[in-house]
């Protein structure tokens, strides 16, 4: 059985660089190198499969064709930066599409229960909301910090920025966000 699968999969490679053009298998490989933790860093923002494999589709296909399929300068750099603004446009669709539904029956409620504010499901889209609305450059370090959880050298060398600034971006989002969630309450 195991055979079968590593002869499955073989084909499979095989046939797939067989179709892709030779100047497109730096994509292929981008998938092969980064894939793995950009499914986790997309895992960990999303929360959601369905969400995920989108998120991870449209970040290759917008790798494909970044200027008429040239590659970009800094592929690993571009792909969790793509993926990043993939997801949080998918996290802020989600926030009007709940809110548009939600309206008519938050009119309809007086008064939340005291159960209803502590659900953790509450607060965690309260906290994504937030993030989403972080400046670019704190939302990405914060997203691949917490959430991916790479180490700053990691983060520093995706975004092009020192590990201290990293630390201090990470900070200043952590600041903002502590803010703004204590307004919410």
């Amino acid at each position: 059985m195991f055979d079968k699968a590593v002869s499955c999969g073989s084909l499979w490679d095989f046939a797939v660089t067989e179709t892709v053009a030779e100047n497109q298998r730096w994509i292929l490989s981008a998938m092969q190198k980064d894939g793995p933790v950009l499914v986790i860093m997309l895992w960990r923002i999303l929360g959601n499969e369905q969400d995920v494999c989108d998120a991870y589709q449209d970040t290759f296909l917008q790798l494909a064709h970044h200027e008429g399929g040239r590659k970009p300068k800094y592929v690993r750099a571009y792909i969790f930066r793509v993926a990043n603004n993939i997801a949080i446009s998918m996290l802020r669709r989600r926030i009007v599409e709940r809110n548009r539904l939600s309206a008519p029956a938050a009119a309809a409620k007086i008064a939340s229960s005291p159960a209803g504010e502590l659900d953790s499901r509450d607060l965690q889209e309260t906290l994504r909301s937030c993030i989403a609305q972080l400046p670019e450059h704190l939302r990405n370090v914060l997203t691949l910090r917490d959430l991916a959880e790479l180490s700053y050298s990691q983060i520093s060398r995706i975004l092009g920025i020192s590990a201290g600034t990293a630390r201090v971006y990470r900070c200043k989002a952590i600041q903002l966000l502590a803010l703004w969630m204590n307004k919410e309450d």
